[in-house]
């Protein structure tokens, strides 16, 4: 589908903002056949907000990369594709900055964006982040500082259980402007580092919708972040619905 196969940068900020949710509840807020990918009996979900800086096709030089900032809504999900068993995270929504990303994101290469305003601030290791609508309404707000572990709540046992868990949802696909067909991109980091964060507030339009997510449903897990990261983004081929609406394929109709 798309025309930039691998885009190259560096991710100068993540933060992963994440939620523990009934999988009951989390399923009808996801279309099949996605259905979520558990953990320790919980499905799990959350807000990734980022920052790239340098980032461009491969064969552009680095100085010649753009910066913006993102944000995507992410479940843990699984599939059925072509016979096989896939896991990957499913966007429901993504945010930019960026009118290049919000122009030509889903045509020239994959993910529809909507076009927001991000309020950050990063001082004495504290970073928060306030994603604005158009409209003026709050997508996303967050507050954390460094950590010295997890928190003693979350679902994960350790850094490194909460690490192993994230980089395998790699994987990414999100809807297009055709019902049953989504777009997917690998995340490939090329360096690594990771590190909890202690949430002071967190916010999200999405995850605290009612209509979806009924009063307990949802709970904060954990928060984490990673710095400075080169990384290389891969399309995927794009999915569709089979047939009998039960599985995705490669294979378009």
């Amino acid at each position: 589908m798309s025309f930039l196969d691998t885009i190259r940068g560096v991710i100068s900020r993540r933060v992963l903002l994440n939620y523990r949710i009934d999988p009951e509840v989390l399923q009808r807020a996801l279309p099949s056949p996605f259905r979520p990918k558990l953990y320790r009996g919980r499905g799990i979900g959350g807000v990734c907000m980022i920052r790239f800086k340098e980032l461009r096709p491969r064969f552009i030089p680095s100085w010649a990369g753009m910066g913006s900032e993102n944000a995507a809504h992410r479940i843990a999900v699984e599939w059925d594709e072509d016979g096989e068993r896939k896991e990957g995270v499913f966007i429901p929504r993504r945010d930019t900055n960026s009118a290049f990303n919000a122009a030509f994101g889903g045509r020239v290469f994959p993910g529809i964006f909507s076009r927001s305003t991000f309020e950050v601030s990063e001082a004495d290791g504290m970073v928060s982040v306030r994603i604005v609508r158009q409209d003026g309404s709050e997508e996303v707000a967050f507050c954390g500082r460094p950590a010295a572990q997890m928190p003693s709540s979350s679902l994960f046992p350790s850094l490194d259980e909460a690490a192993g868990f994230f980089s395998l949802g790699a994987t990414g696909y999100s809807a297009t402007r055709e019902e049953g067909h989504y777009h997917g991109m690998d995340l490939k980091c090329l360096t690594w580092s990771i590190e909890p964060l202690e949430v002071e507030y967190a916010r999200s339009r999405f995850f605290g919708d009612v209509s979806k997510f009924p009063p307990g449903s949802v709970e904060l897990d954990c928060a984490l972040l990673m710095r400075d990261i080169d990384h290389e983004w891969h399309s995927r081929p794009d999915l569709h619905l089979s047939e009998n609406g039960n599985s995705l394929t490669t294979r378009s109709s």
